[in-house]
């Protein structure tokens, strides 16, 4: 089948796209207001998007009478931000932040997590989020009527050290049990074992 996208309505479009790039990394996000209110929300929307500057990338959906939500707006405000990775002993926590609660309603007391100071960013660490990375905005698009990008410039990282071979800077995803968002809401998967392919070398390939 093929879709004009410009015949779809958004539901449509998000159901056909969200369904095929899959397993999306969720990135469980802990963000300041400029009063001071906690916030924790998981995006699915979420990669890593270069080393040199460390950036990620973040996509948010605005509510349905165009306000932004509260991450975005906290982000833009405090220009801030930590992004936790979700394991699989995390996900009903995880998933409680997905709740729709009001902006004076911080969800990390909702869901009852443990949060510990951060060491260059204001906003507060899940603390047992297996790694985590502190994050400047280092630039964002506003894309009407409903995306608003965000781009993270990461200032620090942390990884407990159970999972990472510290001599190599190799971390280990499978021991962190991560998780990862598939086809419409509620629905994740645990990453499975490795397929190895070696990247071909086109001077070899030509001798």
């Amino acid at each position: 089948m093929r879709f004009t996208m410009d015949a779809l309505s958004g539901a449509e479009r998000y159901k056909l796209m969200a369904g095929c790039i899959v397993p999306r990394p969720i990135a469980w996000v802990s963000t300041l207001s400029a009063d001071g209110v906690g916030n924790v929300a998981p995006y699915s929307f979420f990669n890593m998007m270069g080393a040199s500057p460390p950036l990620v990338v973040l996509g948010t959906m605005r509510q349905e009478d165009g306000r932004l939500k509260d991450t975005a707006a906290n982000i833009l405000e405090t220009r801030e931000f930590v992004v936790h990775l979700v394991s699989e002993p995390m996900l009903a926590p995880m998933n409680t932040t997905c709740i729709d609660a009001p902006p004076e309603v911080d969800e990390a007391a909702l869901a009852k997590l443990e949060m510990r100071a951060s060491q260059l960013v204001a906003p507060p660490r899940i603390t047992a989020a297996p790694a985590a990375f502190e994050c400047r905005l280092f630039d964002f698009l506003d894309a009407p009527p409903e995306t608003v990008i965000l781009i993270g410039e990461v200032v620090a990282m942390d990884i407990d050290d159970v999972f990472i071979d510290a001599e190599r800077l190799r971390p280990d995803p499978y021991a962190m049990q991560l998780i990862g968002r598939v086809t419409g809401p509620g629905s994740y998967t645990r990453i499975a074992a490795d397929l190895t392919a070696e990247r071909p070398v086109y001077a070899e390939r030509k001798s």
